[in-house]
């Protein structure tokens, strides 16, 4: 099954089930307690995969900024504050 079908499928089973659950009106709620659940590792990687599917360097880099995955003036990029 490809992905695109599978969050789809996913996404209408939710709307069936009339969003309930950790979903307030289709949006998750925040998770409380946790600091930061995103690691190095995981931006790294996430770099990589968005490299790997951009068409071009400026595709990579508009990607890039809109997830947050370049860093900032203070050396973290927005997934990591």
């Amino acid at each position: 099954m490809s992905g695109s079908l599978e969050v789809r499928s996913f996404l209408l089973r939710q709307d069936s089930m009339g969003g309930s659950g950790n979903f307030a009106s289709g949006v998750p709620a925040p998770r409380s307690g946790e600091g930061s659940r995103v690691t190095d590792d995981q931006v790294k990687r996430a770099r990589v995969a968005v490299a790997c599917g951009s068409k071009d360097p400026d595709d990579c880099r508009e990607l890039l900024e809109m997830l947050g995955l370049i860093e900032g003036e203070d050396g973290l990029p927005p997934v990591r504050r």
